[in-house]
């Protein structure tokens, strides 16, 4: 049965609206990341939080709840609760900081440090899977990715 009412849209097709095929395409990569790092123990969230704080770490950079939420575009309160989750599964250790007594700086334990450098591996390897569909043109859609992120 058919409606007698369009919905007001500027689209033609779904498959035209690039919001749409973004968000498809977004749920497909993260059931491909859900899979690939089902046998680590992390999800893709927690790989993400733990990747990025090593990072940080890694650049000399402080990685404070704060910085961490920056870094990933994530809620505040998500990260948060992600990182008492690592903490508590011993993968990231919180200590004062020196410069703001309100901030801990976060950084990875030696399990931890293990584990995503294990997970980064896997991650890569699933991204290039996916991605492989876009041959040469891989490069210029990261940009305009990026590019996305940064205007926000």
């Amino acid at each position: 049965m058919s409606s007698p009412h369009k919905m007001p849209t500027k689209y033609e097709k779904p498959g035209e609206s690039p919001g749409f095929l973004l968000w498809q395409a977004t749920n497909l990569w993260q059931r491909k990341m859900r899979a690939a790092l089902k046998d680590s123990g992390l999800t893709h969230v927690q790989f993400v939080l733990l990747a990025s704080t090593a990072w940080l770490n890694d650049h000399g950079m402080e990685a404070t709840q704060a910085a961490i939420s920056r870094f990933a575009h994530a809620d505040v309160m998500m990260v948060s609760q992600v990182l008492r989750y690592l903490e508590a599964k011993h993968l990231v250790l919180r200590s004062q900081n020196s410069h703001d007594s309100r901030a801990h700086l976060i950084s990875p334990t030696e399990d931890g440090r293990i584990l995503v450098e294990k997970a980064i591996k896997i991650v890569e390897d699933a991204d290039g899977d996916f991605f492989s569909i876009l041959g040469n043109d891989v490069d210029e859609f990261t940009e305009m990715l990026g590019n996305l992120i940064s205007s926000s």
